[in-house]
């Protein structure tokens, strides 16, 4: 994995999270500018994507479950904020803004378990 990239996912999906729980906190529905947001964040997780990819094409292997669990927790973190933004779409109260804020905070936990993977930690 490429460490860098992979602290940045998690520090920009923290502070969106902070950022959407801070208007989830004032009672504010997700804006367009959390949309934004998001957006970056799914750039990010995207082009760790395509880091994880080349380098399982190159030859390197997770040290760690496999390279299955790896590539899903790939799709996942994908796929997390999505997911939420649709749902924030259709919830437009402050728990539509909790609700990516929480999604944020496990895109940012799925950081952690894919570095756990790919060294093969213990964790699990």
């Amino acid at each position: 994995m490429l460490t860098p990239l992979t602290v940045a996912v998690a520090v920009a999906a923290l502070l969106l999270a902070a950022w959407c729980g801070l208007a989830a906190s004032r009672n504010q529905p997700v804006k367009d500018w959390h949309y934004g947001g998001m957006a970056v964040v799914l750039l990010l997780a995207l082009g760790q994507l395509v880091v994880g990819v080349v380098r399982l094409a190159g030859g390197d292997r997770p040290a760690g479950e496999g390279t299955a669990v790896f590539l899903a927790y790939l799709v996942a973190v994908l796929l997390c904020l999505p997911v939420v933004g649709i749902v924030s779409l259709s919830e437009r109260t402050r728990w539509g803004s909790a609700t990516v804020s929480a999604g944020a905070v496990v895109l940012a936990v799925l950081q952690l378990r894919l570095v756990d993977i790919w060294s093969g930690g213990v964790g699990g």
